[in-house]
């Protein structure tokens, strides 16, 4: 499957259009670059030559050949015949020459697989001066294809993926911890775009690409990049990018079957080079649609992916990403423990209408959210050492989360004020209604890097501003006899006596957010030791009004935060790394709940006060590890985090509607140690294994109310935190002789906490997933036809996964001789068993 090509490129130039007086000998690589970049049209047309011999990497194999005759057919032969005459107008500049060029690779299968990367796609090379880890498509494309970027990283050291069912579907209910930081903490990038709304902070990583266009993803654990677009990523990074379109025509089609009625369709059009403009793209198109693993209701998925891309020489690109989702689905319910116990997976919404609890029926539970993506990211190298990166880009999402609620008709409120009688029909006191919370969200803005490279010495500085907008009206819909609801989107609200939307929130949100950073980084000792030390100030501001009679109506917050970073790195040998780091981070609260008053719409009651004088969460991280390259690679690192005003994320419910909260935790420690193993390649196998130990306290006693109204302090202080596994570990096998593959991935997850009293917990767990899979020989214009089967949670039929909902404490507790009343966490149930069948086929 390894092919190892010497090609010769010849380019030839092609009549470009300068201002005229412009010289050939005075125009520099970097103005010319400028003129291309703005006229996006190529300065040169390419032909080359290309030879090569196709060696399996670990032995003979045929498809290697036949893959090497695909991989090494020139798309133009040299010119053996005098070029066409070129116009010489004085007005234009004609720039020519040869460059002769040797270029070692692998060939790739459509679906984009070479079985280089070591741990079978899971230990990328890495080698900057932080714990990273990293997938590419070697372990991507033999995964289900219903998975989502959240899922696929499941293995890598220190994450923790509650999963909400097997398929991957579901991304809207589960739960992602990276050393016990949760995803609200890990900072989201699709191809350098901020893609998780800036606010509630959640990836919706199913909202990106599809798994076929996901080149590669990569974690870094608990160290941000100071020239990331990101202000919330105390816990790290995730990076997915997508794969690059092909310079000939060509697509992949792949279709998909499997439990729970699944049923999902891909196909994917590489356009190749457009005519002589350099401008390559795809456009891919998916469905997907399966029922719910558990209660009723079902899943159902549109999805579109474009990416565009010009290249020219000495590395510069620009490109244009696009994705669009649209995801209906219905919640399914959170249990408590003693609810997990008594029905186990059975425990879920209702599936018929009305009846003895009829606010709880399923169809009430619908959520669905359309959202695009777009972006442009340019990458420019001038002469002198100078590069820039420009990434402008834009995301809209727009949906709605519903739940289902019984009204009385003579006694609901408005704010504090009683709604009068309900304009309703009907002569019903109680009036059964699903609970509407429509949404939308706009996001742009743009992220400049400047680097300069003089000698040993590269000096990077740039600047981030983005501005997002959220409005979020909830109101109430009744349903029709029939237990319908007839419009999800809130198109018939229920009316007070005075005519005004009964509602229990209105909030509209504006976030402006500026970032100034600077890195500088030196070379020394022939580049054995590289040291970096950099800064970032990020300055944010939340301006909200909620427009219910009655509440405070606006409210905000503004907050400045110095970032220092440092980072050093000495190649021991080669093939060894030592590193040390240490970083500064910090996130504002994830919900708008947080600014909002809210008050009971069946009492009038304030529910919940909007917080003042609200502290953002600020972390001290601090690592230091040890990296070995070759035949086996080793990744090892300890760390230590200290944490002030912990942000803790939560799901509380309002009249049947889940609600984000943000729970401020205090201080807490943590302290632990992770390693990753990856081996290349041997006799077709790849093994990989990942591990964690980490030891996490809880810093603070926390604030509570007694039942008797009393302020008191939970002792909490010393409590190991919560969502914090002490032990997780991961084991990984990949074969792959270029026809026949196949792989395993086993992970374990320790006991953790749902409450910082530790009062109550969940067990330990093991998932298992298995993949097998066969890819024939080319057959007509159809490239390498393959069937691959994927076996997800063998042997687990659900279990507890994390923790949806944290409490404080699940059991009544005397404080100072006042009682604080327990309340029962809810949790994630991870997947049963699933099968998932696939087809793919590329042209």
């Amino acid at each position: 499957m390894a092919t190892t090509r010497n090609v010769v490129v010849v380019w030839r130039s092609v009549s470009a259009p300068f201002p005229s007086g412009i010289a050939a000998g005075r125009v520099s690589r970097s103005l010319r670059l400028l003129f291309s970049v703005s006229s996006l049209v190529g300065m040169y047309g390419f032909s080359g030559s290309i030879s090569g011999k196709a060696e399996a990497a670990t032995g003979h194999h045929p498809l290697a050949d036949e893959q090497a005759s695909s991989a090494v057919t020139s798309r133009k032969p040299v010119a053996t015949k005098q070029s066409a005459p070129q116009k010489k107008p004085p007005q234009n500049f004609t720039a020519s020459g040869e460059e002769t060029v040797k270029v070692t690779g692998r060939a790739s299968l459509p679906n984009g697989v070479t079985n280089t990367t070591p741990g079978g796609g899971m230990m990328p090379p890495q080698t900057i001066a932080k714990s990273r880890s990293g997938l590419t498509r070697d372990y991507i494309a033999k995964q289900s294809p219903t998975s989502n970027a959240a899922a696929l990283v499941a293995s890598l050291p220190g994450v923790v993926y509650a999963g909400n069912d097997p398929l991957g579907t579901n991304d809207d209910q589960q739960g992602l911890t990276v050393r016990g930081l949760n995803q609200q903490e890990i900072g989201y990038l699709f191809e350098g775009i901020p893609a998780a709304a800036p606010v509630y902070l959640l990836p919706y990583t199913s909202a990106a690409a599809d798994n076929e266009n996901i080149q590669s993803l990569t974690l870094t654990q608990g160290s941000p990049d100071t020239r990331s677009p990101l202000y919330n990523a105390v816990g790290g990074e995730l990076s997915e990018t997508m794969r690059d379109p092909e310079h000939h025509f060509g697509g992949l089609i792949d279709a998909t079957y499997g439990s729970f009625s699944l049923r999902r369709h891909f196909i994917r059009v590489d356009t190749g080079e457009l005519g002589n403009s350099g401008i390559r793209g795809f456009i891919s198109f998916s469905h997907r649609q399966a029922d719910e693993w558990r209660g009723v209701g079902g899943t159902r998925r549109y999805h579109i992916d474009m990416k565009l891309l010009k290249e020219w020489e000495g590395g510069s690109r620009a490109s244009f990403v696009m994705s669009y989702n649209d995801a209906k689905q219905y919640y399914l319910r959170a249990p408590t423990k003693s609810q997990w116990n008594q029905y186990g997976v059975n425990f879920n919404y209702n599936d018929t209408p009305l009846g003895s609890s009829p606010a709880n029926y399923y169809k009430y539970e619908e959520n669905r959210m359309k959202k695009f993506i777009l972006g442009a990211p340019v990458n420019l190298k001038f002469d002198h050492g100078l590069s820039l990166d420009i990434t402008p880009y834009f995301t809209y999402s727009w949906g709605y989360d519903n739940g289902g609620s019984t009204l009385s008709r003579d006694g609901s409120y408005l704010g504090p004020d009683p709604a009068g009688p309900l304009q309703v029909g009907g002569t019903n006191n109680s009036i059964v209604a699903a609970s509407i919370d429509t949404y939308t969200l706009a996001y742009s803005g743009i992220n400049a890097v400047m680097s300069w490279t003089k000698g040993h010495n590269t000096l990077t500085g740039g600047a981030w501003y983005s501005y997002f907008d959220q409005a979020e009206p909830q109101s109430y819909q009744a349903v029709n006899p029939d237990g319908g609801v007839p419009s999800m989107w809130g198109n018939n609200p229920i009316l007070t006596e005075n005519g005004s939307i009964l509602r229990t929130y209105d909030i509209h949100l504006v976030q402006q957010t500026n970032a100034l950073f600077i890195n500088d980084t030196y070379k020394a000792l022939n580049d054995k030791l590289t040291v970096t030390a950099g800064f970032k100030e990020v300055m944010v501001t939340r301006s909200q009004t909620n427009n219910v009679p009655g509440v405070t109506y606006a409210t905000g917050q503004s907050a400045a935060e110095p970032l220092p970073q440092f980072m050093a790195s000495y190649k021991i040998t080669p093939h060894d790394q030592i590193y040390i780091n240490g970083t500064a981070s910090f996130r504002m609260p994830a919900s708008i709940m947080t600014y909002a008053d809210r008050y009971s719409v069946s009492t009038g009651k304030l529910s919940s006060k909007h917080a003042s004088d609200i502290n953002p969460e600020f972390a001290i991280g601090e690592e230091i590890g040890f990296r070995h390259s070759g035949f086996a690679n080793v990744n090892v690192a300890l760390f230590n985090y200290n944490f002030t005003h912990r942000q803790l994320s939560t799901t509380t419910y309002q009249n049947g509607l889940p609600i984000s909260e943000s729970i401020d935790a205090g201080g807490q420690t943590m302290r632990g140690a992770q390693i990753e193993v990856g081996l290349k390649r041997w006799h077709h196998f790849s093994p990989y294994f990942s591990g964690q130990y980490e030891h996490a306290t809880i810093d603070s006693n926390l604030p509570a109310v007694a039942s008797d109204g009393t302020a008191v302090n939970l002792p909490t202080k010393g409590k190991l935190a919560v969502n914090t596994p002490e032990f997780t570990a991961a084991v990984g096998l990949n074969y792959d002789d270029g026809s026949t593959f196949g792989g395993f991935n086993m992970n374990y997850i320790g006991k953790q906490y749902s409450t910082f009293m530790n009062d109550e917990s969940i067990g330990g767990y093991e998932t298992f997933n298995v993949n097998l899979g066969y890819r024939f020989r080319n057959f007509g214009f159809a490239k390498h036809p393959q069937i691959q089967l994927n076996l997800l949670n063998i042997g687990n039929n659900g279990y507890l996964s994390g923790t949806s909902s944290i409490k404080t404490n699940a059991r009544s507790i005397s404080v100072a001789g006042h009682s604080v009343a327990g309340s029962s966490p809810q949790y994630y149930v991870g997947g049963g068993f699933a099968g998932v069948l696939s087809f793919s086929v590329g042209f």
